[in-house]
């Protein structure tokens, strides 16, 4: 019942848009500032309707310094006080005081000196004769416009004045409404041409590019302006071609990497076939055969590898993690018990891994990692390759330092990037890639410390374990040490 009672009273698009909002917002903002500028021109409006009567009642007394006795007969006093609309005149001179009136008593309801009413006083007693309902008599005093030195006083009724000012209200209002209908109007135009109809184009541009990201129909035609809409327009045009750009990109890849996966898969087990093949070559007694046959099954065995990683790097994503707590330094040594024997030139890994170092992660995966960076150092030229943690309260760093001589530019440029980071030759980059994925899911990560002519550095960093009294205890030594 409420849905239904919202969507039948609910307002209609034009109302809801921006362009209403503004419209509305103008015609506020217009009269607000018609009714602050409205106080102050009414409060002066009466200011200057009493100064007139002043004077008025001052040209009206002076019909008594033409007689000689300074008075006037009774009926001349009633016309002289009814043409300025007063109960009686008084003019104050420094040696005499004049004084025109009917006879009759007058109630003086207010007395208003114009000569002392400052700015907030002369809005509230405006205010006062608009709202209120009772003819008053108001006694009147102001110095003369012609001479400072005199002053008059003069009685009028407050309904003339308040009459006028009635109507000099409405008129003001009136004119406000019309001022801020145009002012709004015209506003409106403006807005609706500069702000509305770009924002509107922008909005609908990105409704139909969500739609269909890869239709080069429907991004926006960016317009010359140099303002914030402009660049707003070129930079929403330029980012619709970069995503579009980036989708046509990933959907080559993605079918690229189907290819890939079918052509790998078939040809590791072409690869499979001719291991087995090939291992009856070694027990042959010829010599050529018994040459080159470990030359061929090794070839055999990296196609196999190459062939592995390819597809293990396609399925598996982020690998499951199986945490336990171990030492690092064992890890170290079964790396360097298994890397060493392999090394051609007698390349040696050096542990400086403290024996109580514990550490919580996936071991085998760990394994991998390590092994991998010293494998890579010692085929890329390195005689030396040494392996050291050092834990911190909330993390421990692990420095894997060769001697080799450094990564190539291009390497350094596309590390970490499967298919561009290698850097030796025949290489596919994929090692570090997957490598970075089982440190990022252990919730730590591999960086890059140092590649200079000198060797390289890779600093792995892993999340201290929750329980650390073993790892606090390496940390005190080694502050001793420093």
């Amino acid at each position: 019942m409420t849905s239904r009672l919202a969507g039948r009273f609910s307002l209609p698009p034009f109302l809801r848009g921006l362009s209403a909002r503004l419209l509305v917002l103008t015609v506020i903002f217009v009269m607000v500032s018609e009714v602050l500028i409205f106080v102050p021109s009414v409060a002066r409006f009466r200011l200057n309707y009493l100064q007139a009567k002043v004077a008025d009642a001052e040209l009206a007394i002076l019909a008594l310094e033409a007689t000689p006795d300074n008075m006037v007969s009774e009926p001349l006093a009633r016309e002289l006080l009814a043409h300025v609309g007063a109960h009686f005149i008084v003019l104050h001179k420094p040696a005499v005081t004049l004084m025109l009136d009917t006879g009759t008593p007058t109630r003086i309801d207010a007395t208003y000196d114009l000569g002392d009413d400052g700015f907030m006083r002369l809005i509230a007693d405006a205010l006062t004769t608009l709202v209120d309902r009772h003819n008053r008599v108001l006694r009147v005093l102001d110095l003369s416009p012609r001479d400072p030195h005199v002053v008059v006083e003069a009685a009028i009724d407050e309904a003339p004045l308040q009459k006028a000012m009635r109507d000099y209200a409405s008129h003001i209002l009136e004119l406000s409404v019309v001022i801020s209908l145009i002012t709004a109007a015209l506003l409106y135009l403006a807005l609706q041409w500069l702000l509305v109809a770009p924002l509107r184009r922008l909005t609908q541009s990105m409704v139909s590019f969500r739609a269909d990201p890869e239709d080069e129909s429907r991004s926006i035609a960016p317009s010359r302006r140099a303002d914030e809409l402009g660049l707003a327009q070129r930079e929403l045009a330029q980012m619709q071609e970069t995503v579009r750009q980036a989708l046509r990109h990933n959907a080559r890849l993605a079918a690229l990497g189907t290819a890939v996966t079918k052509i790998n898969h078939d040809l590791r087990n072409i690869l499979s076939t001719a291991r087995l093949m090939s291992d009856s070559l070694a027990d042959s007694e010829v010599p050529e055969v018994k040459r080159v046959t470990p030359r061929l099954l090794a070839a055999i065995d990296r196609a196999v590898a190459l062939c592995t990683n390819t597809l293990r790097f396609t399925r598996e994503g982020a690998p499951p993690l199986r945490r336990t707590r171990f030492a690092l330094a064992g890890l170290v040594e079964e790396i360097a018990a298994l890397v060493e024997p392999k090394s051609e030139d007698g390349a040696r890994l050096h542990n400086k891994v403290a024996p109580t170092l514990m550490v919580e992660a996936d071991r085998e995966q760990l394994f991998r990692v390590v092994l991998n960076l010293a494998r890579n150092a010692i085929e890329a030229g390195a005689r030396h390759v040494t392996i050291a943690a050092r834990p911190d309260i909330e993390a421990i760093n692990i420095e894997i330092a060769d001697d080799g001589p450094g990564l190539p530019p291009k390497a350094r440029d596309n590390l970490f990037r499967p298919f561009a980071g290698s850097a030796r030759p025949g290489g596919t980059g994929l090692g570090l890639a997957i490598a970075r994925e089982i440190m990022r899911a252990h919730g730590g990560d591999i960086v890059l410390a140092d590649s200079t002519g000198a060797g390289s550095a890779f600093m792995l960093t892993l999340p201290a374990p929750q329980e650390r009294e073993d790892n606090v205890i390496e940390i005190a030594n080694r502050r001793r040490e420093i």
